[in-house]
């Protein structure tokens, strides 16, 4: 009974896995449930077994590559009280984890619009939850319309495409990038 349920998991894992490659390689969008049994060696029909819908299917991609290469503790950045200090440390751990990843992650957030939408969701909560950080203490701080904008502006550059805009597509170095970045959000601040 033990070796049957380890069976189970062992399959389970290697359909996560095999989703996973897929996902970071040729992105969401060209990932079929064909191509996920493919991948890991099993059927099509197994694959469902293990996972109801495509919904169940990415929540255990997403928790297994995030186990595999967790993002930067954002909590730790509230603190760090002055602003530009905050925002170097922040934008130097965010987007150094983007340079490291980006390559995998590029699939991912251009296929995002395909993506079942509890996953656009948990991107946009995790976004969300890091410009937060980012500002936290001094959106309250300022007028509401400064406040507002601060946020918004936090929430663009903690952006996985602010990143590579940065630093792929203008060709950036890594210093360069967070500075631009620091710049962009104590402009913010009025």
């Amino acid at each position: 009974m033990r070796r049957r349920a380890e069976q189970v998991d062992e399959t389970r894992q290697r359909i996560t896995e095999a989703t996973v490659r897929l996902h970071t390689t040729v992105g969401p969008a060209n990932t079929s449930i064909a191509a996920v049994a493919e991948e890991a060696g099993v059927t099509r029909l197994t694959v469902y077994r293990h996972f109801a819908d495509l919904d169940e299917l990415f929540v255990a991609c997403r928790a297994h590559w995030i186990s595999r290469n967790p993002p930067p503790d954002a909590t730790a950045w509230r603190l760090i009280v002055d602003l530009g200090s905050r925002a170097e440390t922040a934008f130097g751990q965010l987007y150094g984890w983007y340079r490291e990843h980006g390559d995998e992650l590029y699939p991912i957030y251009r296929d995002a619009d395909s993506m079942p939408l509890t996953a656009q969701r948990a991107t946009a909560v995790e976004n969300g939850q890091l410009a937060d950080a980012l500002v936290a203490g001094y959106v309250d701080a300022e007028p509401a319309t400064r406040g507002r904008m601060l946020r918004a502006v936090a929430g663009h550059l903690v952006g996985y495409w602010t990143w590579r805009s940065l630093a792929v597509e203008q060709g950036l170095g890594a210093q360069a990038s967070v500075s631009v970045a620091v710049r962009l959000l104590l402009a913010a601040t009025g």
